[in-house]
């Protein structure tokens, strides 16, 4: 799963399969429902941030003990779960407060509902956590380089960040580059903090890449596609699993 820091743990996608009837309403009422991903994200981020620091403990070392901070949280399915429904009763309120129509309350309260009882959830079973995290990577920067061994075609390139401890982080999202008699030179932006290296993943259908290196490329050096591409080779992941659960106080949501 990827890391909360990595960004909004639910897209519009995950919302929709929620509630069919979103993206109509969503355009009707003129309502940006990206916008409310973000905001629901930064709300959540807040209250997960007051959740870790309640947890600590209040005991004579509590001011030597580092805190443990957001970057350290997975994205599990409570976690997930609880954005989507927020932001979908962020999107009905916005409906309702437009439009005061009854059918958007009710919409409104189901969903904030639905919120709280992922929170609820989310407080029994604990936040996963990871003691190296490493952050989704950034679309990499892919030029097409003259010799090769790639067939003329488009091919798409994603990265993604790999700890100390071989565990790889959340892929970026793919590039696409042209090539016609040569082949393909990959280039990272800045590692992340805890990065030791990447994996570099091609295809010609960015639904179906495959690894291509057989060990991390070092931080600091590029890829060159030298050998006719790999296409048994693993797929991307969705990122760092949880390597433990932190338990957190029992609180209630507010909103």
């Amino acid at each position: 799963m990827a890391l909360f820091t990595d960004g909004p743990p639910s897209s519009v996608e995950d919302l929709s399969a929620q509630d069919s009837q979103l993206l109509n309403i969503a355009n009707v009422e003129g309502i940006d429902v990206s916008q409310k991903l973000m905001l629901a994200h930064e709300e959540i981020g807040i209250q997960l941030y007051a959740m870790l620091s309640r947890s600590g403990g209040l005991g004579q070392d509590y001011v030597l003990r580092p805190r443990i901070g957001l970057d350290k949280v997975v994205i599990t399915a409570p976690l997930k779960l609880w954005h989507t429904y927020r932001a979908l009763e962020m999107v009905y309120a916005d409906a309702y407060n437009s439009q005061l129509n009854d059918r958007y309350s009710g919409r409104r309260d189901q969903f904030r509902d639905l919120a709280r009882w992922a929170c609820e959830k989310l407080v029994q079973i604990g936040l996963g956590m990871t003691t190296s995290p490493v952050g989704q990577a950034a679309a990499p920067a892919v030029t097409a380089t003259p010799g090769g061994p790639l067939p003329d075609g488009t091919y798409y390139v994603t990265t993604a960040w790999v700890n100390g401890q071989g565990e790889e982080g959340a892929a970026a999202h793919p590039v696409d580059v042209n090539t016609a008699g040569n082949t393909v030179r990959v280039v990272t932006g800045a590692a992340p903090q805890g990065a030791s290296g990447w994996n570099v993943y091609l295809g010609s259908d960015p639904a179906a890449l495959t690894r291509q290196n057989s060990q991390p490329v070092a931080v600091g050096e590029a890829w060159l596609q030298y050998v006719p591409p790999a296409f048994d080779g693993p797929k991307p992941g969705t990122g760092q699993q949880p390597g433990y659960v932190h338990p957190i106080p029992r609180v209630l949501q507010r909103g």
